[in-house]
């Protein structure tokens, strides 16, 4: 699977996407805590420019926790107008630097799971294309900035709508998309689930 392709593809999608949203779409909240649609966005972009050196610059100011450097990278891009952070998305439409580890898949799995932070609460849902949606199901057991790991272990996942399944345990399954953002943290999919695993990973999740 040509993972860096789908990463293109999703980056490309993300950018259509956001060329259709009202200005005062870009100030309404994500289902990133304390986020706006313009920080989500600012935030997935807010890698690509830097080299070795400025990447270590920024975990530095940013104590090295994930948190913190995500925050200082968001406050550098955000202050950027919502037509230049597309302008940018679509400049690195091919990932770089930290977002082109792993084969791009910290691009796929970052772009996937942020355009999904702004589209459920706008309620604009979408059609994933499948090879994305089960690559990027599949990294993120393993991502561990995402903490799926954690939440799913002791789980079978599966997901209904596109032939992906992996663990063992109690099954939580039901539709990829819900699937990923229940495990990504997203509390508020759970309830798109089914299974005797929903009550352990909503107990988990405290929802």
């Amino acid at each position: 699977m040509d993972t860096k392709r789908l990463a293109i593809g999703e980056r490309e999608d993300f950018a259509a996407f956001l060329d259709t949203l009202a200005p005062e779409q870009w100030r309404e909240p994500s289902l990133c805590t304390g986020w706006s649609v313009r920080d989500v966005v600012a935030h997935v972009i807010s890698y690509d420019e830097l080299g070795g050196r400025a990447l270590l610059s920024r975990f530095a100011r940013g104590r090295f926790t994930l948190g913190g450097v995500n925050g200082v990278g968001t406050a550098e891009y955000t202050v950027r107008e919502p037509r230049e952070l597309i302008e940018l998305l679509r400049r690195f439409r091919e990932p770089r630097g930290l977002t082109a580890a792993f084969g791009s898949r910290i691009a796929l799995l970052d772009a996937l799971i942020h355009q999904q932070d702004i589209r459920r609460p706008l309620g604009l849902p979408r059609q994933i294309p499948e090879p994305r949606l089960r690559a990027a199901l599949g990294f993120a057991r393993i991502a561990p900035p995402i903490g799926a790991f954690w939440r799913a272990r002791g789980l079978r996942l599966v997901a209904t709508d596109v032939g992906w399944s992996a663990g063992r345990g109690p099954e939580l399954r039901g539709p990829g998309e819900a699937l990923l953002m229940a495990i990504a943290g997203r509390g508020h999919a759970v309830g798109e689930l089914d299974g005797p695993g929903r009550d352990v990973l909503a107990g988990r999740l405290g929802v």
